[in-house]
């Protein structure tokens, strides 16, 4: 625990928790057609690959998360000393970040907005476009972030699969994010996939007690003991290409996949808002809206310390 504080304390130190001037209408003058030109690039993109859309909405919170929103994650350095480079960013689709790659294109192709908007707002926005398009809220997106220019590996710092409630909590208050917000964005695995590297430990030697004994038996035949680093399994077994508050039904009986997921529902100091999110979408849609909207205002750069990259993969 005393690591896990020292490491939270550097990163509250060098990325503090910092809103900028961020506006709805940020690009009104600038790029008036923004919301339509990045939600066409997802809709394209979510027709050609299923995990589209979990793939965007983890690439924004893995981006905030470290650098803060700042689209660091994108960024490839020569050398390889970069966030992707990381164990915990490695995991990370390309599909999402060639949503970002698709929209910016399609922002730039317009003369008005050519090398106006942020990499950062594209991927705000298409986070936001991959939650609605998949049957989630939609809300309106603070913009006016500006682009990162360094990404180093040694900047990742992520929440784990083994996480207890404690821990969870501890890592999401340095960001401003209170207990509702954090069960709210873990709402994020009602859709997506997740390796079966994640869930050996809670079916082999032994099953863990807090999975249901019929999840488990399906989940080894996904995923036997021999790891195959190739095998995913779906991280809301109900409903695993929409987004919706199966996720926190599915903890209910025993069917969090993650052990960070089912914590959620069997420490009783949480247990109660699960509760809530199971039984009320529209109140689970309300908490991550207001949670996503409190993530994106995490680590804003402007235009004294960022930049607008002209490639999201390159620092100008």
């Amino acid at each position: 625990m005393r690591i896990i504080q020292l490491i939270l304390s550097v990163i509250l130190v060098f990325y503090p928790h910092k809103a900028s001037a961020l506006a709805t209408n940020y690009y009104a003058t600038i790029c008036p057609n923004l919301e339509n030109l990045v939600r066409g690039a997802v809709q394209q993109k979510m027709a050609q690959s299923p995990v589209t859309a979990p793939a965007t909405l983890r690439l924004f919170f893995h981006d905030c998360f470290v650098n803060g929103c700042d689209a660091s994650v994108m960024i490839i350095n020569p050398s390889g000393d970069d966030e992707w480079g990381h164990p915990d960013d490695f995991t990370l689709k390309l599909d999402g970040f060639d949503t970002v790659l698709q929209a910016k294109a399609a922002v730039d192709a317009d003369p008005q907005c050519t090398n106006m908007v942020s990499c950062a707002d594209i991927l705000a926005l298409a986070a936001r476009d991959s939650v609605f398009l998949s049957g989630g809220p939609y809300w309106p997106v603070e913009l006016g972030r500006y682009d990162g220019k360094v990404s180093t590996r040694n900047s990742v710092v992520l929440p784990h699969p083994d996480y207890n409630l404690d821990k969870l909590n501890q890592m999401f208050s340095i960001f401003g994010l209170d207990q509702t917000d954090m069960i709210a964005l873990s709402g994020g695995h009602t859709f997506g996939v997740a390796s079966c590297a994640f869930i050996n430990n809670r079916l082999y030697p032994t099953t863990d007690p807090t999975l249901n004994p019929q999840f488990a038996n399906q989940l080894r035949f996904t995923c036997p003991a021999i790891l195959n680093p190739n095998n995913f399994v779906f991280l809301d077994a109900t409903t695993f290409a929409a987004f919706d508050n199966a996720y926190y039904q599915n903890l209910q009986n025993g069917m969090g996949l993650l052990e960070s997921d089912q914590i959620l529902y069997t420490d009783p100091r949480s247990q109660g808002t699960v509760n809530l999110f199971a039984s009320n979408q529209g109140a689970f849609f309300q908490a991550f809206i207001d949670a996503m909207t409190k993530l994106g205002r995490i680590g804003v750069k402007s235009a004294l310390d960022g930049e607008i990259r002209q490639k999201c993969q390159f620092p100008n």
